[in-house]
C-alpha cells in the first residue's frame, strides 16, 4: 500500500475511471487526509490543464490559535508601505498576501539535472529515500506537471496542531528555546536548529532533553531602528517575567530534541543543536540528496529560465548569478551547447556556482567575480573576448585571483611570505577563517551586443520570499532605492544584448516599484524595447496604473495590454509559490534611447 500511495499523482486523476477512482479515494483516506467530491472535482480540472501549476494541497488541519503554544504570526509593515501595497493590491487582497507570507510552501519543488539523469530515476530513487525517512507514518507523495518534464513536487503537510506535554506527572513545563527569526524562517522551511540560530534557553537544558521552540521578532527602538532585544545565551524559566514572555504567544513553529547541553550550545561554532521532531509545517528535507542529479528551486525560477528560452549554441549573460540555479537551467536547456556567462561580485558565491556545475558536470558555464554595474566594456573590440584582471596567477591549470591579497586591510603591502601562505589557502580550499579561496577569475567586462540572450534576476527588497516573519525594515524611500538600483543594472543589460536578442527581467517581490515601474521605465526609455509573451505562462499578469507617492513623484505602473504580457506569481493563488514577477523583451534595432 505505501508503494502505491507514495506513487499516487494527482496530474494523473482525469485518466481514473472505476476501481482506479475508488482506490485513490482510500488512498487519500491513508494520508489522513479529508477531501470533497466537490474538491476532487476541481483538483481534475486544474490537472486536465498541461500549463496548470502543480494541483493546490489538500486542506490541512488549522492550528489552533488560541492557546499559548501557537503558530498564528502577523506581519507587521511601515504605515506607507502597507498603504502603498494596499493601492497597488487592494486591502483585501494585501491582507491575505500578508497572512500568506508567513507560511511556507506546502510543496518543495525539485528540478531535475536531465544531462545526468531522468525524471523517473530521480523519483524512483526519491520515493525510496522517503519511505525509509517515513518509516512510521505515511512518507509525502509525488507529482509531476506535464508541462515541465523536468519538475517532481514533493509534498509536505501542515498547519498542524502543536501539542506541547509537560513531564508526565510533574507539572514541569517544557523546557524551552528561543531562535532568532531567520532561524525559524529556515526550520518552517524543513531545516534544523544550528547552533548559530539559538538566541535563549531554559536553564539547565541537557542533551536529549525535549524543547518547545519559538521565534524572537525584531521590534521597533524608540531611535526608530529595530532591535532583537535579547542577548544571546539568556536564560528562560518558564515563568511571565522571561524575556518576551508574552511576545511569544502565537509565535511556535515545533518542539524538538535538544543535541547539546545548554553550555555546549553557547560555547560551540557550528553545529545541530535542536533536531526537530514535531513541526508546525513537515517539508522533506533533501540537504545533500542526489547532490548534482536535483536542484531544489521555487517553482517561479524555474519559470524564469524556460522563459528566457535560450538555444543551443547560444552565448548567454545571467547578471546576477549566484547561488547558481537559474544558470544550471539555462545550461541543461542548451543541452550544455554554446556559452553561459555567470557574473557575481561576491568571491565566494562565485566559488559556489562553480562548484554546483561541477556537481551537475556542466562545461559550458564560466563564472567571473564582476559587478553587473561594471560590467559593460566599450575598449573591447570582440564581441566574444573575455577580459580579465591581469592580477591572477596561474596553479596547475586553475586561475587564482591575487587583487586583494597585496595589501591588508589598512591598504599595507604584505610581505612575499605573507602573500605565500595566503596562497597556500587558496589553493588548499576554506580553513577556519571560511575563505574559500581560489579558482575565481576576475572579469573587466564585456563589449556591448555580445549576447544573445541576458537574464537579470536583480537584487530586490525579496518581499516576495516566504516564509517571512518580519517585514518591518522596508519604508517607501528604500524601496525606491531598490528601484533606482534595478534601473541601473537594466540599463547594462540592453547595451549588452544584441539587436534581435532578449531580456527577462525577474524579482522575486511583491512591490510594484521594482516590477511593473521597472518595465514602464524601460518601455518608456527604449522604444526598441517590446514586451514578449512568455510561455510557460503560469503566474497571473501584472499590475495596472498608478501610484503618487509625494507631491513630486508618481510611479507609473502598465497599461491593460502591457499588463498581460508579464507574469506575476501570487503567493495568495493556487500556485502556493513565492512573490515573484517576470517580464521579458525582444530587442529590436538599436538607437540612442
Amino acid at each position: 500500500m505505501r508503494l502505491a500511495i507514495a506513487k499516487w499523482d494527482p496530474l494523473r486523476l482525469p485518466r481514473a475511471r472505476g476501481i482506479r477512482s475508488t482506490l485513490v479515494l482510500i488512498l487519500i483516506r491513508r494520508q489522513r487526509q479529508s477531501i470533497s467530491i466537490a474538491s476532487l472535482s476541481s483538483l481534475k480540472k486544474k490537472a486536465m490543464n498541461m500549463n496548470s501549476p502543480p494541483p493546490p494541497p489538500p486542506p490541512q488541519v488549522e492550528v489552533d490559535a488560541g492557546g499559548r503554544y501557537a503558530f498564528n504570526p502577523t506581519l507587521k509593515w511601515d504605515p506607507h508601505v502597507e498603504a502603498y501595497f494596499s493601492h497597488a493590491y487592494g486591502a483585501s487582497h494585501f491582507s491575505r498576501i500578508s497572512s500568506a507570507l508567513t507560511k511556507p510552501s506546502c510543496y518543495s519543488c525539485i528540478r531535475v539535472n536531465t544531462l545526468k539523469t531522468s525524471t523517473h530515476d530521480v523519483n524512483t530513487k526519491l520515493l525510496k529515500l522517503l519511505f525509509h525517512q517515513h518509516q512510521h507514518q505515511d512518507p509525502p507523495f509525488i507529482s509531476q506537471n506535464p508541462a515541465l518534464h523536468d519538475v517532481l513536487y514533493v509534498w509536505g503537510t501542515g498547519p498542524h496542531h502543536l501539542s506541547y506535554h509537560p513531564h508526565p506527572g510533574m507539572g514541569v513545563p517544557l523546557k524551552e528555546v528561543i531562535v532568532s527569526r531567520k532561524c525559524a524562517e529556515a526550520v518552517l522551511r524543513g531545516a534544523q536548529i544550528y547552533v548559530p540560530g539559538v538566541m535563549a534557553c531554559s536553564a539547565h537544558v541537557e542533551k536529549g532533553d525535549k524543547v518547545a521552540v519559538s521565534v524572537a521578532i525584531e521590534k521597533p527602538t524608540d531611535t526608530g531602528g529595530l532591535t532583537l532585544g535579547i542577548t544571546r545565551g539568556t536564560v528562560l524559566h518558564g515563568t511571565p517575567s522571561d524575556i518576551r514572555y508574552e511576545d511569544r504567544h502565537g509565535l511556535y513553529i515545533g518542539e524538538g530534541v535538544a543535541f547539546m547541553s545548554r553550555t555546549g550550545i553557547f560555547r560551540a561554532k557550528e553545529g545541530i543543536a535542536v533536531e526537530m521532531t514535531n513541526r508546525v509545517y513537515r517539508l522533506p528535507s533533501f540537504n545533500d540528496v542526489l547532490e548534482g542529479e536535483i536542484f531544489l528551486q521555487n517553482l517561479p525560477s524555474i519559470v524564469t529560465a524556460r522563459v528566457l528560452d535560450p538555444q543551443p549554441g547560444e552565448r548567454i549573460l545571467d547578471m546576477c548569478a549566484a547561488p547558481g540555479g537559474k544558470t544550471t537551467a539555462i545550461a541543461i536547456l542548451m543541452k550544455d551547447k554554446g556559452e553561459v556567462i555567470a557574473l557575481d561580485r561576491s568571491h565566494n558565491k562565485v566559488m559556489d556556482i562553480l562548484k554546483l556545475a561541477d556537481e551537475m558536470e556542466i562545461k559550458c558555464i564560466k563564472a567571473y567575480k564582476l559587478d553587473a554595474l561594471k560590467s559593460v566594456n566599450t575598449s573591447i573590440t570582440d564581441e566574444n573576448e573575455v577580459m580579465l584582471e591581469e592580477q591572477s596567477v596561474i596553479v596547475g591549470e586553475e586561475c587564482y585571483d591575487l587583487t586583494n591579497l597585496q595589501k591588508d586591510e589598512k591598504g599595507r603591502y604584505l610581505s612575499k611570505a605573507v602573500m605565500r601562505k595566503r596562497m597556500r589557502q587558496m589553493r588548499n580550499g576554506p580553513g577556519k577563517n571560511n575563505s574559500k579561496g581560489g579558482k575565481v577569475a576576475n572579469s573587466k567586462g564585456f563589449a556591448p551586443n555580445s549576447f544573445d540572450r541576458v537574464l537579470l534576476d536583480a537584487p530586490c527588497s525579496a518581499l516576495g520570499l516566504r516564509p517571512r516573519l518580519f517585514a518591518a525594515e522596508e519604508t517607501i524611500d528604500s524601496l525606491r532605492r531598490h528601484g533606482t538600483y534595478q534601473r541601473r543594472m537594466f540599463d547594462r543589460a540592453v547595451q549588452l544584448v544584441r539587436p534581435g536578442g532578449v531580456i527577462v527581467y525577474s524579482t522575486c517581490t511583491i512591490n510594484p516599484g521594482e516590477n511593473e515601474a521597472l518595465v514602464r521605465y524601460a518601455l518608456d526609455t527604449y522604444g526598441f524595447l517590446t514586451l514578449a509573451p512568455q510561455s510557460p505562462k503560469i503566474g497571473g499578469p501584472g499590475i495596472v496604473g498608478s501610484y503618487r507617492i509625494d507631491e513630486t513623484h508618481t510611479e507609473e505602473w502598465l497599461k491593460e495590454s502591457e499588463a498581460e504580457l508579464v507574469q506575476r506569481f501570487d503567493p495568495v493563488s493556487d500556485t502556493d509559490t513565492i512573490g515573484f514577477f517576470i517580464a521579458k523583451f525582444m530587442v529590436g534595432m538599436k538607437r540612442e534611447a
